[in-house]
């Protein structure tokens, strides 16, 4: 058996390594780094995938989520409602723009913020609700457009983790994850679905005036070179890693079925355990599928996560490393709880869920190049380990 990947890009380069190394080689032989010509080709082709009018190429997935603030116009004291269990860097930025963060639980079956506990956080200060589709899996949005448009606030998902998912809404129409709110915003990390050989990411709108004071905002404020109209920042996207990126692209649902593919195989085998609570999926955010169908797109699977409720999950954790399983907890701290962004607004009551998932957690091996051999080896590990 070959060695087991948490995420395994080198397999995953091989099968595409004509592409890619042609890709870098054009940006090599022209010399343009930045703003090239990939650059713009990548931006088109994501565009036409997400359906969607804009694509603004930018540094990172943190950046993204900041310029997408910042082009909303969001001023300081204003409050923004996220989810308490995700990664620090959604928080991180209202925070860096003095906006104040207001942290929810999360729903128990998919991690995704609590659309009851969103209700309840809204005052006459709120003005952003983020929504993370957190490991893969769209959240609520029907419920938190809903909200949105109630209360006249923006919508901005973090959408680091989820690319390439779909919503399907109440009315059986569907949209990319992404694309939904005002503004969305994606990380190209190279651990991603859609992932390049450095830092990249993009944000998304269908905002004719919004697309452009964003465009403006990543580069230095300037829409004329030397001229600053409005207060930006430095993050632009590479011309290598759009290459890598317009390589990959026409193989990200691929990729994904790839994930959901050994997300069924870890489902099945791990259901046989009373100590374990597999991932669920849910058919417009309301209705739980259970299983992964064979229709399944809303959830593409960024994490394999999974719950062990009979106290051992420190213990598998270890026992795991221990066999050359690589697994992570993700998140081992709740952000509430988190010395940077305490608040004695917060009271541990509020947080149940994520109180209890950051004691049970654990993710496993996922990637587009597991083999039925490690997947075989994975689960039975785990298996005699917990029961």
């Amino acid at each position: 058996m070959k060695k087991i990947q948490m995420v395994d890009l080198q397999g995953q380069y091989q099968q595409i390594k004509e592409a890619v190394n042609s890709s870098i080689e054009e940006v090599l032989n022209t010399s343009a780094y930045i703003n090239g010509p990939l650059v713009h080709e990548f931006q088109a082709d994501l565009e036409k995938y997400l359906g969607v009018k804009h694509v603004i190429p930018c540094a990172n997935g943190t950046d993204a989520l900041q310029i997408a603030m910042m082009g909303l116009g969001l001023e300081q004291g204003d409050e923004v409602i996220t989810a308490d269990f995700t990664f620090a860097a959604t928080v991180e930025v209202i925070a860096l723009l003095k906006l104040t963060p207001v942290l929810v639980d999360v729903d128990a079956d998919t991690y995704n913020i609590d659309i009851e506990a969103l209700k309840r956080a809204i005052t006459p200060k709120t003005k952003a609700i983020v929504p993370v589709h957190l490991f893969g899996q769209v959240a609520n949005m029907d419920a938190v457009m809903e909200i949105a448009k109630e209360h006249n606030l923006f919508v901005i998902e973090d959408n680091a983790q989820a690319i390439g998912a779909d919503y399907t809404f109440k009315d059986g129409t569907k949209k990319k994850a992404g694309t939904i709110g005002n503004v969305g915003t994606t990380s190209f990390f190279p651990s991603k679905n859609l992932g390049c050989y450095g830092d990249g990411g993009a944000i998304f709108t269908n905002d004719d005036a919004l697309a452009h004071t964003i465009r403006g905002i990543v580069n230095h404020g300037m829409y004329t070179r030397y001229y600053h109209d409005v207060v930006g920042v430095n993050s632009r996207l590479d011309s290598i890693q759009a290459g890598v990126l317009k390589a990959k692209l026409p193989l990200l649902d691929t990729y994904c079925e790839a994930r959901r593919n050994a997300a069924r195989f870890y489902n099945t085998a791990l259901s046989a355990s009373e100590h374990i609570i597999t991932p669920t999926t849910k058919s417009n955010a309301t209705q739980s599928c259970g299983e992964i169908c064979n229709t399944c797109d809303c959830h593409v699977f960024h994490q394999y996560t999974l719950q062990i409720t009979n106290g051992k999950r420190d213990d598998l954790h270890k026992h795991l490393l221990d066999q050359g399983i690589p697994n992570a907890i993700y998140y081992p701290v709740a952000l509430h709880s988190q010395k940077a962004y305490a608040d004695t607004r917060y009271k541990e009551s509020d947080f149940p869920v994520t109180n209890e998932l950051i004691k049970t957690v654990i993710s496993l091996p996922m990637h587009t190049e597991l083999d039925k051999e490690q997947l075989e080896f994975i689960t039975k590990t785990i298996l005699d380990f917990v029961n």
